[in-house]
């Protein structure tokens, strides 16, 4: 309260801290007002130029009347310090997860993604990293290997694995594609259906990347559905903004790469407080032997046929 009064708001103590693990985000109730959302940056992670690049993108597409939802200026500024801890407030925005079993809101979120991607094609980042093999699979891997989290008796099925899986990421990704800028972790946990409409939050994680990164995450079930699920997606993507269909090859790279890096990203957090109570399924020989599985379950996902999709 005392850092969102520092910027010119009157708190009225009436505070709930929101989901959130990497960041620390929370509703503040304002005096005769709405509640804003105030969100905390974990330190170290990003630098403000990195910060604020994010935050002038968000911006950017609130400008094109696209339902992302930018940072508040105050003072001139977006991103403000407190005693240390740099934050940004927000607007606070209602509504429930996109319903992915109707095929109209899929193309309604296809639509959205591809007016997103319209104006991100625009320019490129600067300073922001790119979605890469090394950082995602090399760097989360390397981080396990070297401390001490997976049980010894499971290292070497996990290096054996790992390794393997690099090894045939390293050749499906270097080929060439056009890359622009991401919402980046574009899953249903940062979209807010309200009004008929997406509206996307939490871009926290905008990096540079394949298109396809923003497109993936909404698929769930068998490949035929899957198929389908995307075609209606690319529906509406396809309204604002071209699809090179050679990346929908890299859907299984990408996944593979996120279940990497999510593993590292629990034992880089495991100090945190937040994370044994919201994660106390992690750093058990269980979960270890599972992810295993998974990895090898993943890598013959990779020699399948790729993803068809039929205009």
């Amino acid at each position: 309260m005392d850092a969102i009064e520092s910027i010119g708001f009157r708190c009225d103590a009436r505070n709930l801290e929101l989901n959130s693990y990497e960041n620390r985000v929370y509703q503040v109730g304002i005096e005769e007002d709405t509640p804003i959302v105030a969100k905390f940056y974990r330190e170290g992670r990003w630098s403000d130029a990195q910060i604020l690049e994010e935050h002038a993108f968000t911006r950017e597409l609130a400008d094109n009347e696209i339902t992302a939802i930018p940072p508040m200026e105050r003072n001139g500024k977006t991103l403000h310090e407190y005693r240390g801890f740099r934050f940004s407030v927000y607007e606070r925005r209602g509504g429930r997860a996109p319903a992915l079993d109707d095929n109209a809101s899929l193309t309604i979120l296809g639509r959205y993604i591809g007016r997103i991607h319209g104006v991100a094609r625009t320019r490129a980042f600067k300073v922001r990293p790119r979605i890469s093999i090394e950082e995602f699979g090399d760097n989360a891997a390397s981080f396990l290997l070297e401390h001490d989290f997976i049980p010894r008796d499971l290292r070497p099925a996990y290096e054996s694995v790992a390794l393997g899986l690099l090894s045939d990421l390293r050749g499906a990704l270097t080929e060439p594609v056009t890359t622009i800028r991401l919402h980046g972790d574009c899953h249903m946990g940062n979209v807010l259906w309200r009004d008929d409409m997406p509206h996307f939050v939490d871009f926290d994680d905008a990096r540079t990347g394949p298109a396809i990164q923003d497109l993936w995450m909404m698929l769930s079930g068998d490949p035929e559905t899957q198929s389908e699920q995307m075609r209606h997606i690319l529906t509406g993507y396809r309204d604002f903004a071209d699809f090179e269909y050679a990346q929908l090859k890299l859907i299984e790279p990408l996944r593979t790469l996120r279940m990497m890096y999510h593993a590292a990203w629990l034992a880089r957090r495991w100090d945190d407080p937040a994370f044994p109570r919201a994660f106390p399924f992690f750093n058990t020989e269980r979960y270890w032997s599972d992810h295993i599985l998974e990895l090898r379950e993943q890598w013959s996902r990779l020699a399948e046929p790729v993803l068809t999709v039929y205009d």
